[in-house]
């Protein structure tokens, strides 16, 4: 007898695809947890505006384009390690356009002066990458010379230690496409993979329950077991299933973490939630004549936002974080998220432009709520996310 399919026994892959629409193949490494992945398509389908003697409608000879819509959530998980890359990372790369750089650590740090830090061997660092000094996460700012590094916010490490390894995505002009592959036993079940995902939106959302992630976008379509045509997507047959292995990955609790704001007050200890999208606004080549499908994707101006809520008092990071709204001057924003290497990740804006504080005094405390905060950049700097 046929019993319902299980939730829990879904399992998703992420990959890069080596061009638009082409289905990259996946490995048991690129299997991530997920809290759900939802797919919406709909047919493209033309308004009859003929005169037909009835109320009837009579359909529609031909093939119709179909658009397909995909939202996917996950934590903030511990990795194996620093410089091990988060599994979800082809949906970062995706959303950043970038792709990682890898920052392997052991490089001694001979002397530490606020967001200053002096090694003792050429680093190699650029600005953008992420580096890890205990239990702290900073992202490099600029490099001086060839054994300094400064950094987007001060550090309480000593000298003596060496750094530990860390993931550093930054921003590109052109964003790659990503296969979403989706599982479930048993095997006799829908098995779906979506080609050509576009990570039009991703977010990060802290001081929850958990640290979660968000990804949002368009694809291609969706390649299944059951109707699978040879050539869909560029392969001869649907893809088995890598071997399926044990994955326990430990979320990081949402309470942990630290923000900076300016270049010179202490942390901002009051951050009661948190919010950092990216949106890329991209738009895909569906319309053209005789496409049944979509051919490629051209990304729009890039649009990152904060939403942030603090508990207002007098400390000089909430006196500096209400001046430069006031003022709409732009300033550096630094997060981190969790506190243990292996599960640190940090979001860095360098140049934030708070929005106007609205005032909530529904409760005992005063709140401060900084809706549509905006992260201003030059040349793809606007930000950088990293993980160590």
């Amino acid at each position: 007898m046929n019993c319902y399919i299980s939730t829990r026994d879904s399992r998703y892959y992420a990959a890069i695809e080596p061009a638009f629409g082409q289905v990259a193949a996946v490995t048991a490494a690129e299997r991530f947890s997920g809290l759900g992945l939802r797919v919406l398509q709909k047919w493209d389908e033309p308004q009859r505006r003929d005169k037909t003697g009835t109320r009837s409608y009579q359909g529609v000879a031909g093939r119709l384009r179909k658009r397909t819509w995909f939202e996917m959530r996950t934590y903030l998980y511990a990795r194996e390690s620093g410089d091990a890359k988060p599994r979800c990372g082809a949906l970062i790369e995706g959303a950043m356009g970038a792709a990682p750089r890898v920052h392997t650590g052991g490089l001694p740090v001979v002397q530490v002066s606020g967001m200053t830090a002096t090694f003792g061997a050429p680093h190699g660092l650029q600005p953008g990458d992420g580096i890890v000094l205990g239990s702290e996460l900073r992202v490099v700012t600029a490099c001086p010379d060839a054994q300094t590094a400064w950094l987007s916010a001060p550090l309480s490490g000593q000298a003596g230690s060496t750094t530990g390894g860390a993931v550093s995505y930054g921003l590109a002009l052109k964003p790659p496409s990503v296969s979403l592959y989706e599982y479930w036993t048993p095997e006799t079940a829908v098995q779906r993979i979506l080609n050509g995902c576009v990570v039009d939106e991703m977010s990060v959302e802290l001081n929850g329950d958990f640290h979660e992630l968000g990804f949002r976008g368009m694809a291609a379509g969706v390649i299944d077991s059951k109707t699978f045509e040879a050539q869909q997507g560029g392969l001869t047959s649907f893809p088995a299933e890598p071997a399926v292995a044990p994955l326990m990955e430990m979320p990081v609790p949402g309470h942990l973490g630290q923000a900076w704001v300016g270049t010179t007050a202490p942390p901002l200890e009051t951050v009661a939630e948190a919010r950092i999208r990216v949106r890329n606004h991209a738009e895909l080549r569906w319309r053209d004549f005789g496409l049944t499908e979509p051919k490629c994707v051209v990304p729009g101006d890039r649009e990152v936002t904060v939403d942030l809520e603090v508990y207002g008092d007098s400390s000089a990071a909430c006196e500096a974080l209400y001046a430069s709204a006031s003022r709409r001057e732009p300033m550096p924003l630094m997060v981190q998220m969790g506190e243990i290497p292996g599960g640190i990740s940090g979001i860095y804006i360098p140049n934030f432009v708070p929005a106007p504080p609205e005032f909530l005094d529904d409760e005992e405390r005063l709140r401060w709520r900084l809706r549509g905060s905006v992260a201003q950049g030059t040349r793809e700097d606007e930000l950088y996310v990293v993980f160590g």
